[in-house]
């Protein structure tokens, strides 16, 4: 077993017995630091405070979130890094529950009672196996997934027993790296000679990302067949039908997965979104209900969800029930950055449906003024207030609602997604206006730092740019440029960690946003060939990148 004294270890157990034997067990084996949490807030606490390099999650915790939900939890909004290593402990045997915990990818799941043998074997075993990907893990923190692949390349000789996991992290940096090509070679080449399931996902998910809807959808319908339970499956299979336009099929794939598995509340959210899209609201009722359930106690409950739930709600005609959704936001959630602007939303959308149009023009103006001083929707959602502006003749606000939208949001689903629920109103003209405006105002910034970064005021350059993804946070464009500006002063007056972390930061935004964008792999080259120059090298100091979690 590697060096253990400088380990930190979370041990997640409620039960008192547990928590006892695994401290024991864990200091017999030679670990060093030894943290202890009874409760999933508790450790999103302790999670927040410092890096892990293990965890030890109990899967039942008492009162609150399980096991099972914190994990999810944690994976949804990166919590915890790439190196740290996430084993579950239960001795729950239900088949529904124990898939829904391992299609989470913990790093091991073991069952009670614990031998102390059995334990020290399994941990050294997935310890082992961190070693050997840790350089990897360490290179891609530091923003060079190039650097990533290489070192994959060559371990695959030094350790021929992970051939397989060397690919798997390889074509994921080629991901990383926007090199979907490469990627997607990787993918063949496994398939062609195993018929491995992640494997043929990754296929899958470079295809989607090509837009290869078909190809994606025939394969994904393959994958299925021979695996009903690769649960990731049917989630990619629902998004490509989604983005395909065929959102009942869609919503018919994702009933299938939560039969299977009902315990992945982000499953159950994509499904109670997807059926008010298709225009089933009893579904999405039922869908929305549970994740406002099973999340209650969750530490990163969205307001957004009680929004969609009370809108399922109204369609239906449940008033009473969609004024006590309304109510819960302020109650449960309304120190949330956007739980106001949820409120008035919903608020809105309940007065339009009982005719009160004097209360929801107010509650719209509310919303409009709360997206002006910015707070934000997620983009689908941002498109519903654009709707009720327009449906409650409140034009003003809500060319002012696309505006800040197609600021806040410039990927090409979003504008494309807004273009067409404009012209279905009639409203071509403004929205070409409002598109033209925004792209002026996209290139009067760029053009300051491009200016600023000419005359060698590289550190202006960055102030410019970095001013202008506050003002347009998730314009594609715009987290390009300023990646470029970041990179060019590092370039021009040398190695800065902080400014490293900014551009792999604004990079892997931009990544989520277009990830077949050709420029993804020219600022990955960039960095790649910036880093080798400096000659930064990955240690055992430098952690995975992980984002701590909000309090």
């Amino acid at each position: 077993m590697p060096k253990l004294d400088d380990f930190h270890v979370l041990i997640i157990v409620s039960n008192a017995k547990l928590r006892a034997l695994l401290r024991n067990l864990l200091a017999t084996f030679g670990f060093g630091v030894i943290h202890f949490a009874v409760s999933a807030h508790t450790a999103l606490r302790h999670l927040r405070a410092r890096h892990y390099e293990l965890i030890l999650c109990d899967y039942a915790l008492g009162e609150g979130q399980d096991g099972q939900h914190l994990l999810e939890d944690l994976r949804q909004h990166e919590i915890i890094a790439s190196d740290t290593l996430f084993v579950m402990i239960t001795g729950e045997r239900n088949y529904e529950r124990v898939i829904g915990a391992a299609e989470l990818l913990p790093d091991d799941y073991i069952l009670t009672p614990l031998s102390p043998g059995a334990l020290y074997a399994r941990l050294n075993k997935i310890l082992e196996k961190r070693q050997a990907f840790l350089p990897a893990w360490q290179l891609a923190a530091l923003g060079d997934w190039l650097g990533a692949i290489e070192y994959c390349l060559g371990a695959e000789t030094k350790y021929p027993q992970y051939l397989v996991d060397f690919n798997r992290l390889e074509a994921g940096f080629y991901i990383a790296a926007g090199q979907l090509d490469e990627a997607e070679a990787v993918y063949r080449q496994i398939v062609a000679t195993q018929r491995i399931p992640w494997a043929q996902l990754g296929l899958a998910r470079c295809l989607a990302f090509k837009k290869d809807y078909a190809g994606a959808d025939a394969l994904l319908s393959e994958l299925i067949a021979e695996n009903s339970n690769f649960m990731a499956a049917y989630d990619l299979l629902a998004r490509v039908r989604a983005e395909s336009g065929k959102s009942q099929d869609a919503c018919e794939v994702l009933r299938t997965a939560i039969e299977r598995s009902p315990y992945r509340l982000g499953r159950q959210r994509r499904m109670g979104e997807l059926a008010l899209e298709a225009g089933d609201a009893v579904a999405a009722e039922k869908a929305l209900a549970e994740v406002v359930r099973q999340s209650a106690h969750s530490g990163f409950r969205d307001p957004e969800v009680h929004v969609r739930l009370a809108q399922a709600q109204i369609v239906q005609g449940k008033t009473a029930a969609a004024r006590a959704t309304i109510a819960d936001i302020e109650r449960s959630m309304g120190s949330q950055p956007n739980a106001a602007l949820c409120k008035s939303l919903a608020s809105a959308m309940l007065h339009a449906f009982t005719g009160d149009a004097e209360q929801a023009q107010a509650d719209l103006d509310a919303a409009a003024t709360l997206t002006s001083n910015g707070a934000t929707l997620s983009p689908a959602l941002s498109r519903e207030l654009v709707k009720a502006c327009f449906d409650q003749n409140l034009a003003d606000a809500g060319s002012e609602v696309v505006t800040n939208i197609l600021r806040s949001t410039g990927d090409e689903p979003t504008v494309l997604a807004l273009r067409e629920m404009l012209k279905q109103r009639g409203l071509e003209l403004l929205s070409r206006k409002i598109e033209q405006r925004v792209e002026e105002e996209v290139r009067a910034l760029i053009k300051i730092g491009a200016e600023r970064a000419r005359s060698g005021d590289y550190d202006g350059s960055v102030e410019a740019m970095m001013d202008a993804v506050r003002q347009m946070p998730g314009h594609t464009v715009v987290l390009f440029n300023a990646a470029l500006a970041v990179l060019r002063h590092i370039e021009h007056r040398g190695w800065s960690s902080p400014l490293a972390r900014q551009a792999r930061t604004l990079i892997e935004r931009a990544r989520l946003l277009d990830p077949s964008s050709g420029r993804l792999s020219t600022l990955a080259e960039y960095m790649h060939v910036l880093i080798e120059r400096n000659g930064v090298v990955a240690d055992r100091d430098t952690a995975p990148a992980y984002r701590r979690a909000r309090g």
